[in-house]
Formats: structure tokens, sequence, C-alpha cells
């Protein structure tokens, strides 16, 4: 069975439509997300335009700031600081990869917390692991969304995450231990990684690899979730090689159509929720 991210990413945003509408209402602002894209990397720009429209659909005042490759950290963190000053803004999000020169983490940092809407300032991630409320990075919310959209039970599961970065794998890993999975992080310096692979009610992949999940390390009735997107000649293929593995999964997620509109959706969330606190306080 397809763990359908498009359908229900669909749903949400009427949902996100009726919030945003009661919100201008109430409060009298518009929600508002600036992105920050430095350079022309394609995949950037397709992911950036894609929030844009999802933006535009909603009702959410997107707009993307498009930066030089060559920028200078300095003049980017220029940038950031003036979005932080800026009262009409509600969130920030600095599109990833940054040019080598420039320190991802440095950067991230100098977004407010108050505005960061990728949940990956070190107060947010705090918060995260220590059961505070805050933003949640959007992918591991959208992957979580999903689970509980489909009803599938995490309490007592064996879930394993295929990778361990900051923005999908240890974030993920740690929603679904506080909903009651039992968790393991697997990674490319563990020891015959299938083995674990196999033993997973619930399958969760970030890695980067094109189709590296093959059959044979899937448990027969497992759920599947692919985070990964590759490029392959001119098709999109997940991490996990889908056709082999949808005999064996019970659920799984496709690529394109899976995580990847729940990321957007859960980002819009976000947004909304900077909103919300700001206009709280």
């Amino acid at each position: 069975m397809i763990l359908d991210g498009k359908g229900l990413a669909r749903q949400n945003e009427i949902t996100l439509k009726e919030k945003v509408k009661s919100l201008k209402q109430k409060f009298g602002f518009t929600p508002t997300l600036r992105v920050i894209l430095v350079g022309e990397n394609p995949a950037s720009i397709a992911y950036v335009n894609s929030k844009k429209k999802a933006c535009d659909r909603v009702g959410i005042d997107g707009e993307i700031i498009r930066l030089p490759i060559d920028i200078q950290e300095e003049a980017l963190i220029d940038k950031i600081e003036s979005l932080n000053h800026d009262p009409k803004v509600d969130g920030i999000l600095v599109q990833l990869p940054l040019p080598k020169h420039i320190n991802e983490t440095f950067v991230l940092n100098k977004v407010s917390p108050d505005k960061d809407v990728d949940g990956l300032h070190t107060i947010n991630a705090g918060k995260l692991f220590t059961k505070q409320p805050g933003v949640v990075p959007a992918t591991p919310l959208g992957v979580m969304m999903l689970l509980n959209h489909y009803k599938i039970q995490t309490e007592g599961k064996y879930a394993v995450v295929v990778g361990r970065s900051n923005l999908v794998g240890m974030p993920l890993a740690k929603l679904l231990n506080d909903a009651d999975a039992t968790v393991t992080v697997v990674h490319r310096k563990t020891t015959d990684l299938a083995s674990f692979t196999r033993q997973a009610d619930i399958l969760c992949v970030a890695v980067g690899k094109p189709n590296f999940i093959t059959k044979d390390m899937v448990k027969p009735g497992a759920v599947v979730v692919d985070v990964g997107i590759n490029r392959v000649g001119d098709i999109l293929v997940g991490d996990v090689d889908f056709e082999g593995v949808k005999d064996v999964a019970y659920y799984i997620t496709p690529v394109p159509g899976g995580v990847g509109p729940m990321t957007i959706s859960a980002l819009l969330f976000n947004v909304l929720f900077q909103y919300e606190v700001k206009h709280h306080d």
C-alpha cells in the first residue's frame, strides 16, 4: 500500500488555507516566509519554487531572496539579521546546501530561533531533544504526520533510521522514540547494516544514495519511508529500490509524491506556528 504524501499534503492545504484566513482576520497580518537561496543549484531552485507555490496556494506571503553564489558569509548574515529585525517577517528559511566557503551551522544559528522554520537553530533542536514545544525540522515532522494519518502504530514497534543528519535522521529518531517506538540509528560506518534493516517494523531511509535499500534488506510486512530524492538520468528515484521493495513492504512511500510534499506541508505548519507564537506574546 502506498503512503500518499501528495494526497495528504493536498488535504492539509485545505486546512492551512482556512487557518491562514482566520489568523489574518484575527490579527490583521498575513503570515510571511522568506526563503534565502544562495547560488543556482538546480535542485535547490526546484525546492524553493515548490515552497513558494505552496505558500501561494494557502495564502502565506512567500518570497524567495536570491543571492549570488560568491556572496561572503558576512553579507549573508547581514541579510539574515535584516530579516530577523523585520516585524513583518514570521519565518526565515536558508535553503541548504550552502556554498563550501560558508559555515552552515554558524549561519543557521544567526536566524532568530523565533523565526526559524527549519528547526535547525541550536535552541530549537534543544527544545526537540528535551520535549519542549517548538519548531520541528520539516521533513521528520512530515514523516510523522504521514504515519499518523495512515494510523501506523509506532508504540512498541522497532524502527530503524538509516542516516544520522541533523536535518532528518537524528530528529526523526527522536520523534519516533517519543512516539514509543524502539529506535536504532544506522549509518555508513555501521557493521552489517542490513542485519538491522531486516528487523525493522518501520524503516526510514535518508542517505542520499539511489536505490540503496534493496528487497533483501527489508522485513516482509514492514512500513518503508523513503526520504531520499536522487536524480538518475532524467528520472527521480529514492534511496529505496521501490520496484523491488514494494513486493515485500506493507506500506511504502513513492518517490516523488511521498515525503517531499509532506516536507513542504510541515514547513507551512511551522510558519503558522511561529506566526501564532509571535502574536500570542
